[in-house]
């Protein structure tokens, strides 16, 4: 009889720890559940604390960052330049390349697009966008084939219009293009001129002319990021614009003192 119960007793103790285990597994899983539907809200409230200001330094910034990118692969393309110059230009690729990827992840993150609205691209009478039956290019030219102010490529006696700029390391042209005035709000930028020279110069002058296009370079992005720092709501864009004007002021001062021994 004792035994009996004993076996009773062990049977009601060992169904009691699967209920015990199952309630536990239950909390667990909804815990997780709770988890999982946060994590939305999350990211949605991160894609908010933004602004305008914001946009326009990442939009901006993208572009300014990529002509680095090229101005320090011309010179890096180069034989006779100074070793100080060389690393200069690592430096910057090296600082700058993944700057452009955050940047770019923001934007997507925030809707918008990794490129400013150049201006005319909303006008009316263009075909490819909203509005804008009948075009097939830009206004201000016959067969509307180009950019404003631009030769129909396609037109006896055109000249071809041509740039040193190369494709960026992103995948995105570069900001300047044949024909097309700087973008406003970057400062600094390099003329399709001024990248002709870059590409044409050669030995010590071409390491005389890289160190002083990337002083003027690297101020514009000062300027750029001082704008950000006054304006914009994102923290981490606003940490990113106090980042550069950090690593900039400092690639300033370096190469305005290798200049000074060339």
């Amino acid at each position: 009889m004792m035994k009996k119960r004993s076996l009773m007793i062990g049977a009601v103790a060992f169904a009691a720890l699967l209920a015990l285990a199952a309630c536990g597994g239950s909390g667990s899983e909804q815990a997780g559940q709770e988890t999982t539907s946060a994590s939305p809200t999350t990211t949605s409230a991160a894609a908010e604390a933004h602004n305008q200001a914001d946009v326009t330094f990442a939009q901006h910034m993208i572009p300014h960052h990529q002509q680095a990118i090229e101005m320090s692969d011309v010179v890096l393309a180069k034989q006779g330049i100074d070793p100080r110059v060389v690393e200069l230009a690592n430096q910057i690729k090296a600082a700058q390349g993944p700057e452009i990827e955050q940047m770019q992840g923001w934007l997507t993150q925030w809707g918008q697009p990794t490129m400013p609205m150049m201006p005319g691209m909303e006008m009316p009478g263009q075909t490819g966008m909203p509005g804008m039956p009948g075009q097939t290019g830009m206004p201000g030219m016959p067969g509307q084939t180009g950019m404003p102010g631009m030769p129909d490529m396609e037109s006896p006696g055109a000249t071809p219009t041509t740039t040193p700029s190369q494709p960026s390391p992103t995948g995105m042209p570069g900001p300047q293009m044949p024909g097309m005035p700087d973008m406003p709000g970057m400062a600094g930028m390099m003329s399709p001129e001024d990248m002709a020279a870059l590409q044409n110069a050669q030995g010590v002058e071409a390491g005389r002319l890289f160190l002083t296009q990337m002083i003027q370079h690297h101020q514009g992005a000062i300027t750029m990021a001082q704008t950000e720092i006054d304006s914009g709501q994102s923290h981490p864009a606003v940490t990113l614009a106090r980042s550069i004007i950090d690593t900039q002021q400092k690639e300033i001062n370096t190469m305005q003192g290798v200049l000074a021994t060339l």
